[in-house]
């Protein structure tokens, strides 16, 4: 049980291409050994829902509330700069994108603000506030992001979405940052002394795609959820983030290894309507340890002609692999395949290069077809241990696109606005399954 204390508060011509496994090398890394892979349809379209990889059914009406008076969403924990779960004078902390309980769930990503919770034990937590003063941080608002803690001073990154001061809402994005001090005492735990909020990474046009770019086509745009990462086998450090690939839709051309391999494109035609996902996984490298320089570096995956968002990338260390989540959508998949609302995975012997779809496909956690959107933003610990948030709860028949179009008390009362139960997951190799469902709120 969470216990809360309220605290003051695409086709066309082939070319030849070489294909392994569906995964390719990108032109960008063609030196140095480095390689941009492939998420590709062929993958995709081994994804079966199996008892290793289908969450069960929860009920998001019973759910106990994190923090009443306000919706929570994604979800992140603080952590230390070696990418571990971080303890200051035996606190733990998360962060939630929130909102008021009072706004529609389809609104609340318009007034998106950071809040904080903080705990003992990793399990009960008391709410502490917004993360930042009010008024100081970039962007009409804040969406996901990552902390990373080092000694007493807390590195926030977040998406500024928007821009500050401009009356009509926007969805430009751009990554920020800003760093402050953490302070706890007996009683809980809270944050001072923040320095200037400042833009540390926007897309560059070539490998990720402006909001420009993307008006002049049908599909998303994406430029956020910066996740903090240190490479352990190279002392590098990086944030990761969701992108989609660089240049306008009319720009884009298909290439035979975003199919897979030439057996499967010969049987499986490319529709044209796929040309409008282009979605992707970014990185940037801290340059000289200065934690406000970020050099952009090609993207570690696309998803080209396959999916359009591939949201909260992050990168857990396990048995000298890596192992490389992210999360999407039923309907962010491109024309002609089928995805559940899921987290999917990769592994690879490097940070870079080399990813291939964990359990063939790259699904990992799917919600069950009886209610396949109760729960979504799923990020995975260093322990294994999987985070999400209740979504929307028995739709029926109801698409999550249909779900607007309904009165607000059917919206409210399906909207789950808390976190799920977590959700324990074992990996060996490139396979993975479902251990057991834990507590809401478990991040031990």
């Amino acid at each position: 049980m969470i216990r809360i204390n309220m605290k003051g508060l695409a086709a066309a011509a082939l070319a030849a291409c070489i294909v392994t496994s569906g995964l390719s090398v990108h032109p960008a890394f063609a030196q140095g050994g480095e390689q941009t892979v492939n998420w590709t349809r062929e993958d995709v379209s081994k994804i079966e829902l199996n008892q290793d990889n289908t969450l069960p059914y929860i009920d998001v009406s019973k759910l106990e509330k994190m923090a009443p008076g306000y919706h929570i969403w994604d979800t992140w924990p603080l952590l230390d700069r070696d990418g571990n779960i971080a303890s200051y004078k035996g606190w733990k902390v998360i962060f939630s994108l929130s909102a008021p309980n009072t706004v529609l769930p389809g609104k609340v990503h318009d007034i998106a603000t950071i809040r904080y919770f903080y705990s003992k034990n990793g399990k009960d937590w008391t709410l502490g506030g917004e993360l930042f003063p009010a008024g100081t941080a970039l962007g009409q608002r804040q969406w996901a992001g990552s902390a990373m803690l080092d000694g007493d001073q807390i590195h926030a990154f977040y998406t500024a979405t928007g821009r500050e001061g401009q009356a009509q809402l926007t969805y430009e994005q751009r990554i920020a940052s800003a760093a402050g001090r953490i302070v706890a005492d007996s009683t809980g735990v809270r944050f001072e002394n923040w320095g200037q909020h400042r833009v540390i990474l926007e897309p560059d046009g070539k490998y990720y795609q402006t909001k420009e770019q993307a008006q002049q086509g049908e599909g998303g745009y994406a430029f956020r959820d910066p996740m903090w990462f240190k490479d352990p086998k190279t002392g590098k450090e990086y944030l990761l983030f969701e992108g989609n690939s660089g240049g306008a839709v009319g720009e884009r051309s298909f290439k035979p290894e975003y199919a897979g391999s030439g057996e499967y494109l010969r049987q499986h035609p490319v529709p044209a309507g796929a040309v409008h996902a282009n979605g992707n996984i970014g990185i940037a490298e801290v340059v000289n340890g200065d934690l406000t320089n970020f050099k952009l570096l090609p993207p570690l995956m696309e998803a080209n002609y396959v999916n359009e968002e591939l949201e909260r990338p992050h990168v857990v260390v396990k048995d000298k692999k890596y192992y490389l989540f992210t999360d999407s959508h039923i309907n962010k998949y491109a024309e002609g395949l089928h995805g559940p609302e899921g987290m999917y995975g990769f592994v690879s012997d490097t940070l870079i290069g080399g990813y291939k779809p964990l359990n063939g496909s790259g699904l990992v956690l799917a919600n069950p077809p009886e209610n396949p959107y109760q729960a979504y933003s799923w990020l995975v610990t260093p322990e294994l241990n999987v985070v999400g948030f209740a979504h929307f709860g028995d739709l029926d028949n109801l698409t999550i696109g249909d779900v607007g179009n309904q009165s607000p008390e059917f919206q409210f009362s399906h909207f789950g606005g808390t976190l799920a139960p977590t959700v324990k997951i074992s990996i060996k190799g490139d396979r993975t399954q479902i251990e057991k469902v834990l507590p809401q709120g478990w991040i031990k």
